[in-house]
């Protein structure tokens, strides 16, 4: 029984160690980050967790270092699971859209439920430079038709 509880106290120890020597080095466990997934040419990320200061300049970070390491072409952001989409977040999401812009990607973000998208209209929010897609899927047609040169300039765009 002591040994089990040495163990514990061994194993909280080592932990608390390992928390301290990421922390000296700026470093976030990776439960504390939101997940950047490549797909083909494209960089694909869901925020699931609510975004605090401390994670959104994280998640700014990631994606830069990602995105600059991938040489990604796309940059696809799943906001379904956000269940509300205040100024911060909006803010957060279009320096995401204008840093990677600056790298040479193109940012889609999908995933808008109808509620947002009403409050988002209704408070005069605009993503200038930012394409929107219904769903995952609509929005890398809409990386893969860029990358393919059909939407030129202005990719994403309704063309009847």
């Amino acid at each position: 029984m002591k040994s089990g509880s040495v163990l514990t106290a061994g194993s909280e120890h080592a932990e608390e160690t390992k928390r301290t020597r990421m922390a000296e080095r700026g470093e976030r466990p990776a439960s504390e980050r939101i997940p950047i997934l490549q797909i083909e040419d494209f960089l694909l990320t869901s925020i699931q967790v609510p975004l605090h200061d401390r994670l959104a300049l994280q998640f700014q970070q990631d994606l830069l270092q990602t995105i600059e390491r991938t040489r990604a072409k796309g940059l696809l952001i799943d906001i379904t699971a956000i269940d509300v989409v205040d100024s911060f977040i909006t803010r957060i999401l279009v320096e995401i859209a204008k840093m990677a812009s600056l790298m040479g990607v193109k940012t889609v973000i999908v995933g808008l439920r109808p509620e947002i998208s009403i409050t988002l209209v209704e408070f005069g929010v605009e993503f200038n430079g930012i394409k929107t897609a219904l769903n995952l899927e609509k929005g890398l047609e809409m990386l893969r038709a860029w990358k393919k040169g059909d939407y030129g300039e202005n990719y994403g765009e309704n063309r009847d």
